[in-house]
């Protein structure tokens, strides 16, 4: 069910909330989230998100409330993924932070137009690129990052101008109420606005047809979304999970790839969407490198893990009960393999053994569970790769850059980093997005700005000189046919093709 925001202060239990939105779904749902998308358009059309100085405000707005709030945030995801707070301020406040700061230090350089090479036509015009905001756009959330995915593309957004509606996850029940009650005393009241809308009601609200929707979930979700906002041609960008391959050469430092390996994969409990997703490991070290993250997982979490204040949860039930089903129906437990329903509990688990047909093979592994298959070259690696659909992330660590820059080069993917994980897909001046499967479009920095912004082709021209601009009107003659054939051969040798207009 589709969840509406209310005047009032949410109830402190998010239960009682959702409860509370879903009554007043049923009676005012068509009325409240076309007077939110009204709203924001008036705002908009108002030109109110038009100035560097508002943008300026709402931006630093954005990290006032996170450095105001920090406690809350960490006690919200908590108590959703049971998130250690050393994660939740590394992984989604500062990220968040650095976005915004990066932003206000730089989006009045990016609003300026730029400047594009003249030819002969138009040596006495002003040929340029102007960046305007789209409008209004719909940012959704997915639950794994639920303050980093609804956030950094909302400082994007206000950077490039626009208004914005976001849509925190549902299953991040105390983030989304969290967010829900802060954005409206810190954010401008008309221009930005929170709702809460259910997976299954994502199309219903695409469908009120915003400016740009911008998506972050899984495949089956993203499908959705896309064909929902086909309907109405709106532009979408997806950042869409998939199954990110991670290979591991006999050349290589074998405890500093586990170290990082095992960091990245257990990070939030497994739940991520940039986490490597399985092991593609040169057989000669396969056995070296199992035995290097078991050492790994007791370093990072002692010996039991479910007493450890370091690692997370499955965010509920119903994601536990996935990730517990494809778990004991996929390849050998090296270490690990206990689960507690009750605590949404798995434990960090190796799996060998793995064949490609598995379960855990099938589907991303949003959970704290990585698969080890065996390799015996590079070249079988790259074409194991090369079978899957295109993954969000390709990660290779090798010591021999001639592999490192053949998995680079021979693999399509999102994003690639050598010799570590994650870190590509967290740098402001680095695009991060997916490509076929793994989704369309980009962000960070710059890159989030033009996302929310039409980049508009402008010449500026005068009205005089008409006594050659003449050639191209009625009725054709042969003799202007050959003056514009030979303004045009001019024009190739010295600065490319040109009409004379």
């Amino acid at each position: 069910m589709m969840r509406i925001t209310m005047s009032s202060p949410p109830s402190p239990s998010p239960a009682r909330w959702f409860k509370a939105l879903r009554r007043t779904r049923l009676k005012t749902y068509p009325l409240e989230c076309g007077d939110l998308l009204r709203r924001a358009r008036v705002a908009f059309q108002a030109g109110r998100t038009l100035k560097e100085s508002f943008r300026l405000t709402q931006l630093e707005a954005v990290v006032r409330m996170l450095e105001e709030h920090e406690g809350d945030f960490v006690d919200a995801l908590g108590r959703d993924l049971h998130k250690p707070r050393f994660e939740t301020v590394v992984s989604e406040l500062i990220l968040v932070k650095n976005e915004a700061l990066h932003a206000i230090n730089n989006f009045k350089k990016w609003m300026q137009p730029q400047h594009v090479e003249r030819n002969l036509s138009t040596t006495l015009d002003e040929c340029l690129v102007v960046s305007e905001p789209l409008g209004v756009v719909f940012i959704m959330a997915t639950w794994c990052s639920p303050v980093q995915t609804c956030l950094v593309p909302l400082v994007g957004a206000i950077a490039a101008g626009n208004c914005a509606v976001i849509s925190p996850s549902e299953y991040t029940a105390h983030t989304a109420e969290l967010l829900h009650r802060l954005t409206p005393f810190y954010l401008d009241n008309e221009c930005f606005h929170v709702i809460i809308a259910g997976t299954h009601d994502l199309p219903e609200v695409v469908e009120l047809k915003f400016d740009h929707v911008f998506f972050t979930g899984n495949i089956e979700e993203g499908n959705r979304v896309a064909q929902a906002a086909a309907r109405t041609l709106t532009p979408v960008t997806l950042i869409l999970g998939s199954k990110n391959p991670c290979y591991v050469d006999q050349h290589c430092d074998i405890a500093t790839a586990a170290q990082r390996i095992a960091w990245a994969r257990f990070h939030n409990a497994g739940q991520s969407l940039v986490a490597p997703d399985y092991i593609l490991c040169h057989t000669d070290v396969k056995a070296q490198l199992v035995q290097a993250l078991k050492c790994c997982l007791t370093q990072f979490f002692g010996s039991d893990p479910r007493e450890s204040n370091s690692f997370g949860r499955m965010v509920n039930l119903e994601i536990f009960n996935r990730m517990k089903d494809i778990l004991w129906r996929s390849g050998k437990i090296a270490v690990g393999g206990q689960v507690i329903e009750s605590e949404k509990y798995i434990a960090p688990t190796i799996l060998t053994e793995v064949v490609e047909s598995d379960p855990i093979m099938q589907q991303d592994v949003f959970g704290p569970v990585l698969p080890v298959l065996s390799v015996n070259n590079v070249d079988e690696a790259i074409s194991f790769i090369n079978k899957q659909d295109k993954a969000l992330c390709v990660y290779a660590y090798s010591s021999n850059s001639k592999v490192i820059s053949r998995l680079m080069s021979e693999t399509s993917s999102g994003s690639f980093c050598s010799n570590d994980s994650v870190l590509q897909s967290l740098m402001v001046a680095l695009p991060f997005g997916g490509v076929g499967a793994s989704g369309m479009g980009s962000y960070h920095g710059r890159y989030s700005f033009d996302t929310f912004s039409h980049r508009k082709s402008c010449l500026l021209r005068g009205t005089r000189f008409e006594c050659v601009t003449y050639l191209r009107y009625p009725p054709y003659e042969d003799r202007n046919l050959s003056l514009m054939t030979w303004a045009s051969a001019l024009s190739q040798k010295s600065q490319g093709w040109c009409q004379i207009l």
